[in-house]
């Protein structure tokens, strides 16, 4: 029986980038002696290597939602040392005269969000894991079956650094490794796809004046941008650019040198950041809106991308998933107070059915932006700018606008008084 027991586990997440590793770290916070498996194709960095700032890193934009549930974890206090704070965002349709500015400050908080590098992001959510003797973390690891079992799954997995197999029970598996998930793939689970017929090219952009921590998200006839602030690189200011184009001009620009590159950004962008100095390397990606077909089921859970992945241009796929996170954690701790099994089928039933109006209402956000902005009628373009003058001019819609993009105004619980009991204890 002991063997048996050594070989099963509470909790087993399939995936262990950004969202793993945070939903690892809420579930320990509630300290209920869970057995917390994390399963990772990508090997650990070596522990103790700081992550090195570098020109061409790349970055997650955080709510202030994020920020709340990071503060909970005890993280926030060393993430912030590598966020560049978002004081104002200032919205704008390129060749029409709407505009708006939210302020941080006028919403009496310290920040309207935060961009940080994803390897400070990584670094940070590493040592904490590593510090966490109830996270058993496997890497590198795949699936390579799942199994359903009366008192939860089955896994194999193949250890890649072994040429070796492994096969565990869990009694609930939490399925968090992308939008192309192999493991919900293998669950027989299917996912819905919409082309928005756009690339995205992401870049770092080098900035002859301080950006003052001023996001700005740019509406034009081919598509969305933004730039976004980053924190200066030996005294050179910086901004994360995201450029959705269509695919024919996305890869002209990917393969445009660099001077010709900026003069284009420069040109549909315009000067409300001076001169673009330089571009770092330049990638890019198809932007599509994917939703899992099923997020919960007998002993499963699907989140992250894996549930829901977002069009970039209101920056939200991550806030999303870990509101997700916390309400799910504070959820199955509900659970394991009333005796309940972690896997059963209302359990989870329930945590869906309290975070479903949030991801309802930040899909749509994300999925009417660029459509609404994208249309060229005369009539479209005069409501839209009616809109953002209407919401540069009146207070109250500013600030019900703000939270929404804060993710305070969507998020199914206020409180997670699980996590922030188990934090404060």
């Amino acid at each position: 029986m002991a063997a048996e027991q050594d070989n099963t586990f509470d909790i087993t997440i399939i995936g262990g980038g950004m969202v793993g590793a945070s939903l690892a770290l809420l579930l320990s916070s509630l300290k209920l002696d869970w057995r917390i498996r994390v399963v990772e194709a990508v090997a650990t960095p070596s522990s103790g290597v700081p992550a090195q700032p570098s020109f061409d890193a790349r970055s997650t934009a955080l709510s202030h939602s994020t920020r709340e549930i990071f503060e909970l974890l005890g993280l926030w206090d060393q993430l912030q040392q590598g966020v560049a704070a978002i004081n104002e965002v200032h919205v704008s349709d390129r060749g029409h005269i709407g505009t708006t500015r939210l302020s941080a400050q006028e919403q009496k908080l310290p920040a309207l969000g935060y961009v940080v590098e994803n390897r400070h992001l990584g670094a940070a959510l590493m040592a904490a894991v590593q510090q966490t003797p109830d996270i058993d973390w496997l890497a590198p690891a795949r699936v390579t079956a799942v199994q359903a079992r009366r008192e939860g799954v089955e896994l194999t997995v193949s250890l890649d650094d072994q040429d070796a197999t492994e096969s565990f029970a869990s009694r609930l598996l939490v399925v968090a490794d992308g939008a192309q998930s192999h493991t919900r793939e293998l669950l027989g689970i299917g996912a819905s796809s919409k082309d928005y017929g756009q690339m995205a090219i992401v870049a770092n952009i080098s900035l002859a004046q301080d950006h003052n921590g001023v996001a700005y998200e740019r509406f034009t006839d081919l598509g969305p941008m933004a730039m976004l602030p980053l924190q200066p690189i030996e005294g050179e200011h910086r901004a994360a650019l995201i450029w959705t184009l269509p695919p024919e001009r996305a890869e002209a620009m990917l393969q445009a040198d660099d001077e010709t590159f900026l003069e284009e950004l420069q040109q549909r962008f315009g000067f409300r950041l001076g001169h673009f100095q330089r571009v770092g390397s330049r990638q890019a990606y198809p932007i599509k809106l994917v939703t899992s077909d099923e997020q919960v089921r007998h002993h499963v859970v699907v989140t992250g991308n894996a549930a829901h992945s977002l069009h970039p241009v209101a920056g939200q796929g991550f806030n999303l998933a870990l509101r997700d996170l916390a309400v799910l954690a504070e959820v199955l701790g509900d659970a394991a107070a009333r005796g309940e099994s972690l896997g059963d089928l209302h359990v989870l039933q329930r945590y869906l059915n309290q975070q479903q109006a949030d991801q309802q209402k930040t899909i749509l956000l994300s999925d009417l932006l660029p459509k609404v902005f994208g249309l060229d009628s005369s009539p479209v373009a005069l409501a839209r700018n009616l809109g953002l003058l209407a919401l540069d001019a009146v207070p109250l819609l500013r600030h019900q606008f703000a939270r929404l993009g804060m993710g305070l105004e969507t998020r199914g619980t206020p409180r997670l008084n699980g996590i922030k009991g188990a934090a404060n204890g």
